[in-house]
């Protein structure tokens, strides 16, 4: 069983959602820590972001000072 196609097809998205998450959340704690409490709007734009979105958000937020410039990322991205 552990070798068929779609066990390994179940096995592999469940390692990449969980990789998501991981990655979602260590940004939200990182951005909550840089800026402060993130606006809702912001925060459910970031829920929709993809692995590689959310690696150059965590890339972009070292050189964020306020929420402002979380919402001219994000907008940015649209």
């Amino acid at each position: 069983m552990r070798e068929s196609v779609i066990y390994q097809e179940i096995l592999t998205e469940g390692e990449n959602k969980g990789r998501l998450e991981g990655e979602r959340s260590l940004i939200l704690r990182i951005l909550t820590r840089q800026v402060g409490e993130i606006p809702l709007e912001a925060l459910k734009c970031i829920e929709t972001l993809s692995i590689l979105q959310l690696e150059n958000l965590g890339e972009a937020l070292l050189d964020f000072q306020a929420s402002a410039d979380l919402e001219a990322w994000l907008s940015a991205i649209k």
